[in-house]
C-alpha cells in the first residue's frame, strides 16, 4: 500500500471494515458519523501507509489506534459545535418592551422563583434537571440514582404543588 497499490487498500477495508466500523459507532452513537469517520480512517490509512512500522505493532493495532483517534477527535468537535450552537441560542434577539411588560416579568419571575423555593428540595431537583438541564426522567433517575417510579412520583408531586401555590399567587397579581 506505501507504495500506491490500491489492491492492497482494498484487501485491508475489506478484512477489517466491520470490526472499525463497530468500534466507531460504540463511541459516537451515531450510524452517519461513524460512517464518515471510517472513511476519514481510511483516507488516513492510504496517504499515511508509508509511516507503519511493522516492528511497533500489527496492522490491526495501528488501525484500530487510528479509529479511536479519529472518534474522539470528532466527539470533541461534535461537542463545540453543540455547545457553539447552545450559545448562540442563548443570545436571543432583544426585545423592544415597555415598563409595564418588564414590571409584569420580573414579578411573575419573582413569583415562580418564590413557588419553587416551597418545594421540598427532592422535588425541586427533579423540576430543574428536567427543565432547566432538559434530562428525561429516566436520565434524572440514572443521575440521582434513585428508581424511575420515584422520580415520576416526585415530578407528579412537585407539578401539583407548584399549580396550587401558583394559582394562589397568580390571584394576587391581577
Amino acid at each position: 500500500m506505501a507504495g500506491g497499490d490500491e489492491a492492497a487498500l482494498s484487501a485491508l477495508y475489506d478484512r477489517y471494515r466491520l470490526i472499525l466500523f463497530g468500534l466507531l459507532l460504540r463511541i459516537l452513537h451515531s450510524r452517519a458519523e461513524a460512517e464518515d469517520c471510517l472513511q476519514e480512517v481510511f483516507i488516513q490509512v492510504w496517504r499515511q501507509a508509508s509511516s507503519f512500522d511493522e516492528a511497533r505493532g500489527r496492522p490491526f493495532t495501528w488501525l484500530v489506534t487510528m479509529a479511536r483517534s479519529r472518534a474522539i477527535d470528532r466527539l470533541r468537535a461534535l461537542s463545540s459545535r453543540d455547545r457553539t450552537v447552545q450559545e448562540s441560542a442563548r443570545e436571543a434577539v432583544e426585545e423592544v418592551s415597555d415598563a409595564v411588560t418588564d414590571a409584569i416579568r420580573s414579578e411573575q419571575g419573582a413569583t415562580v422563583r418564590a413557588a419553587l423555593d416551597a418545594l421540598p428540595q427532592e422535588q425541586r431537583r427533579v423540576l430543574e434537571l428536567a427543565y432547566f438541564e432538559g434530562l428525561t426522567q429516566s436520565e434524572i433517575a440514572e443521575r440521582l440514582n434513585q428508581p424511575l417510579g420515584t422520580i415520576k412520583t416526585r415530578t407528579r408531586s412537585a407539578l401539583m404543588k407548584l399549580r396550587e401555590l401558583l394559582s394562589g399567587a397568580s390571584a394576587n397579581l391581577y
